[in-house]
């Protein structure tokens, strides 16, 4: 009996994703778990493997599909004995398209030869164009055929006018681009958003456009969860900020006394080097542990107590920012730490992470003092419940004792979600935090 291959669910809210990219082809030979394709959600790549051995019988969904649906059947593998002809004839008749999608097959084939016979006028003023009236952050709809030559001559799908059923892009569409190129005013929904944000009537957005005054830059997956998750965040969490100075001089003297014990390799490199945003992870997730009321998230009919210092940590990436989460950080040294951090942004680059290791948390850290930032504001990144804004360390003269000193201080700001944490509340697990900064030791307590 043939055995389906289905689209996975990479996390518990995924609902559709994009198959990147093939790695077999049909008539291999696989086994169970090998990697037989690549999947793309908003912030991952991920790798699909086989969940049984055979022979890759049929490729249902082409290489760059999108908006593939969690458990439509891309593939179909074949069990010994078994041949193309075992497949079933509806055999993943629902795997990529919606369902309102269906009658693209008529719309492919009929209107080919019709559009021949008309007169040119006539195949102009057919279908109104859809994308002008398409909603903010909407899937452009296309047939897969249309999605693959797009893909080959370097198409954007989002401006292109699609003339099938419900404003879906089919092959005519693309032929005609090809033909004609994309029209000046094509980046409809772009203009729409410039003249919200500049108060400029439609004809003045389109003449700057037609100008060269700016360039339609289409928003990826990434771009708009983060539009959305934080543009939820500013509506719906009530923020308020705690800013406070730490003196930096015994971190960065210890910090300088354990990276000059690090062993060398025979290269003479470090197996090690902590920075300082290691020792400030490791301060966070001990001051939460000791003020275990501020390690809170907001959860409507309650607010959760985490047992854990689940720390993500801000690595910004291309076009973006990933949050991987440092899970129980109080009990990590600053070594594991350093390496987890280190691996963690290496990989997001690549949007190599999976999605259980961005996901969840009580808090994050976001430091943009290596920017020379001595201040900011950050936005708590729902669920959390809190988020630590680092500035730059750098030099200061100050009054100590009543005499004027120099020292090294950096300025933090925590954000807090006042339906969890209270003012005075977040200015207790600050200052147990500023302690921990200013006298790294207690670290080892």
């Amino acid at each position: 009996m043939t055995i389906n291959i289905t689209m996975p669910a990479l996390s518990p809210t995924m609902e559709e994703g994009n198959l990147a990219k093939w790695l077999v082809k049909e008539g291999d030979t696989v086994s169970a778990g090998d990697v037989i394709a690549e999947i793309e959600t908003d912030k991952a790549t991920m790798e699909v493997e086989s969940i049984d051995e055979g022979t890759v019988g049929k490729i249902l969904v082409e290489e760059g599909s999108q908006g593939v649906k969690v458990n439509s059947v891309i593939a179909v593998l074949l069990e010994e004995g078994e041949s193309a002809d075992d497949i079933p004839s509806d055999a993943g008749s629902a795997s990529a398209a919606p369902k309102e999608d269906k009658p693209e097959a008529k719309a492919e084939e009929k209107p080919a030869a019709k559009e021949e016979a008309k007169p040119e006028p006539k195949a102009e003023a057919a279908p109104a164009p859809q994308a002008a009236s398409k909603k903010e952050g909407e899937r452009q709809f296309a047939s897969p055929l249309a999605r693959r030559l797009a893909k080959e001559n370097s198409i954007d799908l989002g401006v292109v006018v699609g003339s099938g059923p419900k404003g879906r892009v089919v092959k005519r569409d693309i032929e005609k681009v090809l033909r004609e190129g994309i029209p000046q005013a094509a980046p409809a929904a772009a203009q729409k958003g410039a003249q919200l944000a500049t108060g400029m009537s439609d004809a003045q957005v389109t003449a700057l456009y037609e100008e060269g005054t700016y360039d339609a830059v289409p928003n990826d997956g990434m771009r708009k969860t983060i539009a959305a998750r934080l543009t939820e965040a500013k509506q719906t969490v009530p923020h308020f900020y705690l800013s406070m100075d730490c003196k930096l001089d015994n971190l960065l003297e210890a910090r300088a006394n354990i990276n000059a014990q690090a062993k060398k390799d025979e290269n003479g490199k470090p197996e090690f080097k902590l920075s300082v945003n290691d020792f400030i992870v490791k301060a966070w997730a001990i001051a939460l542990q000791q003020i275990p009321t501020a390690n809170a998230t907001w959860a409507g009919e309650s607010t959760l107590l985490h047992h854990h210092s689940d720390v993500a940590v801000a690595v910004a990436v291309p076009g973006g920012l990933f949050t991987p989460v440092v899970k129980k950080a109080e009990q990590k040294s600053l070594r594991q730490i350093s390496e987890e951090v280190k691996d963690f942004a290496k990989r997001a680059k690549t949007k190599k992470l999976a999605p259980h290791e961005y996901q969840g948390g009580s808090t994050a850290v976001s430091n943009l003092g290596m920017y020379g930032i001595s201040h900011f504001s950050a936005v708590i990144n729902p669920p959390h419940g809190t988020i630590l804004a680092i500035g730059a360390g750098e030099e200061r003269v100050v009054v100590e004792n009543g005499e004027i000193t120099v020292g090294n201080f950096m300025t933090v700001t925590l954000s807090c979600d006042h339906r969890s944490v209270d003012g005075a509340l977040g200015a207790e697990v600050l200052g147990v935090f500023k302690s921990l900064i200013e006298n790294p030791v207690m670290m080892l307590a």
